[in-house]
């Protein structure tokens, strides 16, 4: 109250306000700044490295070493045994040694045995054998019949015997052919007959007709040979 009075008034220090609050700002702008620097780092896309996977096979084993050589065989040798005393023969020497009777001479004229100046036989103490002669060839097979036709002309029909009409084909009119095949041998005579096609009434009478015919050979390289023809026996009534 004094203080008032006398004029020499001391206030109280007024607090500094300004100060404190632009500090304030400035510590929680570099706390945020440090905070969304940190969210940002966290949050950004970090780039993925390629992976590489490589798989590295272990080595083939080595190979089994070769087996060892074996050592060389040595044949076994057979050792003959050593005669004994009562295996071998007591040699005795001859009491008096006698010259060979010589050999008599043979001239070259002289024969024996059959050979000229050879020893009897051939062979010493033999007798000479005789050697029996080849045997003869066998005879040639007997060739097969050819078969006319083609190339080959029929042969002449030089003796022709008609067949005798059958009578009971006679009374019922009765028509028809008879097929025979017929092999004929060197000389043009029919040896067999084979009847393949007749009518039945007309086969004997075909049969008995065709075994008298007579033909001329058949010469194939010069030489008679035996064919095969086949012949046709018509049977018809005159009208």
């Amino acid at each position: 109250m004094f203080d008032l009075i006398t004029g020499n008034v001391t206030h109280a220090p007024r607090p500094r306000t300004a100060p404190v609050i632009v500090s304030i700002a400035a510590h929680a702008a570099l706390v945020g700044a440090v905070v969304v620097g940190t969210v940002m780092f966290v949050h950004a896309p970090i780039p993925e490295l390629p992976m590489m996977m490589a798989f590295v096979a272990p080595p083939p084993p080595p190979p089994p070493p070769p087996p060892p050589a074996l050592p060389p065989v040595e044949k076994a040798r057979t050792l003959k045994p050593l005669p004994t005393s009562g295996d071998v023969a007591p040699v005795e020497p001859p009491m008096q040694i006698e010259p060979e009777a010589p050999v008599a001479d043979i001239g070259e004229g002289e024969v024996i045995g059959g050979v000229p100046g050879g020893i009897a036989g051939g062979v010493i103490g033999g007798v000479m054998a005789e050697i029996p002669p080849p045997p003869p060839p066998p005879p040639p097979a007997p060739r097969a019949p050819i078969r006319m036709g083609g190339q080959l002309k029929e042969p002449t029909l030089i003796h022709r015997v008609d067949p005798e009409y059958p009578m009971l084909a006679l009374v019922r009119q009765m028509e028809g052919v008879v097929i025979l095949e017929a092999i004929v041998d060197e000389e043009g005579r029919v040896e067999s007959l084979k009847v393949l096609r007749s009518p039945g009434v007309f086969e004997e009478a075909a049969l008995a007709a065709v075994r008298q015919w007579r033909y001329s050979p058949v010469l194939l390289n010069g030489r008679p040979e035996k064919f095969i023809l086949t012949v046709v026996v018509s049977f018809h009534l005159e009208k």
